[in-house]
């Protein structure tokens, strides 16, 4: 699925409970992650939720590319996480900087719908994979 999928999706779901429905139905897509990733390293601070975020570094064509398994306790949350990692996971460190994510979040209209709780945990994701891309770039260079 892609990022464009997801927009498509959400443009013929006017309710907000059907897009929350639908977030949810994301979130059961997440690839499981294993219980030893469920670590305190993993956890991505500043969220109200338990959220844990791994990342693997692979290359392709000598280049690196940021991959990552997500979770959470909260079905909602999986839900965000999924939509994350369809714009970041099997990017390299310079897509993932130059991807706006919270103007998506924006254009599907969370702002308005997310408690400013959820909204800071969200900004919270984004910035952890943010600064793994900056120091990926940074041991490559």
């Amino acid at each position: 699925m892609t990022i464009d999928d997801i927009r498509d999706n959400f443009a013929v779901l006017d309710e907000w409970d059907d897009r929350y429905r639908y977030v949810i139905e994301l979130g059961r897509t997440l690839e499981p992650m294993p219980e030893a990733e469920h670590s305190a390293k993993n956890k991505v601070q500043g969220c109200v939720s338990q959220v844990w975020l791994s990342k693997r570094t692979d290359r392709e064509d000598g280049k690196p590319v940021l991959r990552y398994l997500g979770d959470s306790d909260a079905h909602i949350v999986r839900g965000l996480v999924a939509i994350l990692l369809t714009l970041y996971s099997g990017r390299t460190p310079q897509e993932i900087l130059s991807t706006d994510a919270l103007a998506v979040f924006d254009e599907f209209g969370f702002r308005e719908h997310l408690t400013p709780q959820r909204s800071n945990g969200l900004r919270s994701m984004v910035e952890r994979i943010r600064s793994d891309a900056r120091q990926t770039l940074a041991e490559v260079s």
